[in-house]
């Protein structure tokens, strides 16, 4: 699903590479593409339907995205009505961010090398504030709402919402005890899976105290399940404080969605930047989606100019998803031989090499 702006750029290198991993690990890779995305929508007014997503469901191991968005749509349709319709259907209920510095790679952060950050966010990725639970409430209209939210308003404020004329919006984070019970554990899972032995809880539960209380509740549960595995608790605004002091603390991290949201675009930053960010939108048992975590980048949009290391690194992950682990871990040493190279270096990293030659150039390393 190439999508908008750079997308279609970016997912042509990253299936090039896929492609070659593939035929050095003797198997092969069929793609179906669906164009949706911005284009389809100003079109003909469709975002993704239940017959495609059917449809995807009967053919596809996987996903493969490239980006959405695009500035004749107002925000949040596309997200709304592509990804989080996607996300929700295959209830890909893990957000999995690699946060790792590639060797050759300028970090922002000083003194820091490849040896201090290399860790995992495991993102929840279908409850929290994004359950789309919300609306805004007028003085004589919305009148369900209205009586849900008036007592609460006026206790907490004194304001009585028809009496003020005050308009008010509101949105609600929902959080189960089978959808946290999952993540936690899958985060468990990879920390136990990849010889880690911390695993650091993020929350606010100091003021959102009834959900994250109930978050951390789930934590302490599960934990008991994995005695060689230390936790912690930590705010979200302390952890992104110290993803910039000392983010060698961290290991494997968990995180409700909002806040799992946020976190990762600041580890992407610490890792060299959103070129070299990817992401997974799991589910273990079902259909993943893997994408780059960055934008669709209208503005360079058919310039050939975009870093595409976060898409081919976002299938690298995909293919281990699919259980091909090997052909995966090719493709992200091939990555980090170009980037420790330094020959071949797209516009954010301070070169002027084309998306297509950094594809080639990965292509060229797997032999």
């Amino acid at each position: 699903m190439p999508g908008d702006g750079i997308g279609p750029e970016i997912v042509a290198e990253g299936a090039k590479v896929i492609e070659r991993a593939a035929e050095l690990n003797k198997f092969k890779i069929k793609w179906i593409e669906y164009d949706n995305g911005a284009e389809k929508y100003l079109r003909t007014g469709e975002l993704i339907t239940e017959e495609t997503l059917k449809e995807i469901k009967k053919k596809c191991n996987a996903i493969f995205l490239g980006a959405l968005g695009d500035p004749r749509v107002k925000p949040g349709i596309l997200e709304k009505g592509i990804l989080l319709k996607t996300r929700f259907y295959f209830d890909q209920f893990i957000n999995l961010r690699p946060v790792r510095l590639l060797e050759g790679v300028w970090c922002p952060l000083k003194d820091k090398t490849p040896a201090d950050i290399n860790f995992d966010v495991v993102r929840e990725n279908t409850e929290d504030f994004y359950v789309g639970i919300g609306g805004r409430v007028k003085p004589g209209r919305n009148k369900a709402s209205l009586e849900v939210l008036r007592e609460l308003y006026n206790i907490k404020f004194g304001l009585d919402i028809e009496s003020s004329g005050s308009e008010i919006a509101y949105q609600i984070g929902v959080l189960s005890k089978k959808g946290s019970e999952r993540v936690v554990k899958y985060a468990f899972e990879l920390a136990r899976r990849k010889c880690k032995n911390k695993l650091t809880a993020v929350d606010k539960a100091n003021v959102l105290s009834d959900i994250y209380n109930f978050w951390r509740e789930i934590i302490e549960s599960v934990a008991k399940n994995y005695p060689g595995i230390s936790y912690e608790f930590n705010f979200v605004d302390a952890v992104t404080m110290w993803f910039v002091k000392n983010p060698e603390w961290f290991q494997v991290v968990v995180a409700p969605n909002m806040f799992g949201d946020i976190i990762t675009d600041l580890g992407a930053m610490i890792q060299g930047g959103l070129g070299l960010a990817p992401g997974g939108n799991i589910n273990p048992g079902g259909i993943s989606m893997f994408e780059p975590i960055h934008g669709s980048a209208p503005k360079y949009n058919g310039m050939n100019v975009a870093n595409p290391i976060a898409t081919i690194w976002a299938g690298a992950m995909m293919l281990e998803e699919i259980g091909q682990p090997k052909a995966g871990e090719q493709i992200v040493n091939a990555i980090q031989e170009v980037l420790k190279e330094g020959k071949v270096k797209t516009k954010d990293l301070g070169g002027n090499a084309k998306t297509a030659e950094m594809g080639d150039a990965v292509v060229k390393k797997l032999g």
